[in-house]
């Protein structure tokens, strides 16, 4: 057990960044900034970038995508995560994630590292959960709604 102590809880501001279309998926793109960080160019470029050469593959792989997910781009305390996530088979959640801390010279292995989230990035994959349910599960799907719905809060 890591004797470290736990990281005192602040609330983090979350903002949308827009929609990215890539291929045949519509992203909606989450920014989710610690204290003292920001989101610059450079950053939606990798996010960008890594969707661009590492997910899209994957959803191909994956197959029966419904064409919409999310992206958080999260500069975080000790590095920065970029999560991205799609539906597939109209209620599973996909998901892939690129880490690296800001001192390391390379992102972390992510199969060897299966970090899921943080307690901020889940409180917004929570609300995207909510927002595919009340949207997309219902007799008649309404995906311009899901695209449209936004999860502005501080992830609380």
């Amino acid at each position: 057990m890591n004797s470290k102590p736990i990281e005192i809880y602040h609330p983090r501001t979350v903002s949308h960044l827009g929609l990215w279309d890539m291929a045949s998926l519509q992203f909606k793109i989450y920014g989710l900034v610690a204290d003292n960080r920001r989101i610059d160019q450079a950053m939606l470029s990798l996010a960008q970038s890594f969707v661009q050469a590492e997910v899209l593959p994957r959803v191909a792989d994956e197959g029966d995508d419904n064409g919409m997910g999310f992206v958080i781009i999260h500069p975080g305390e000790s590095g920065v995560t970029v999560s991205a996530h799609w539906w597939i088979l109209g209620s599973v959640l996909c998901q892939h994630n690129y880490r690296k801390p800001y001192a390391a010279a390379q992102p972390l292995d992510t199969l060897k590292r299966p970090v899921i989230g943080c307690v901020w990035e889940l409180a917004l994959i929570h609300a995207e959960q909510e927002a595919w349910r009340r949207t997309m599960m219902k007799a008649e799907p309404n995906p311009s709604g899901y695209m449209t719905s936004r999860a502005d809060f501080d992830a609380a």
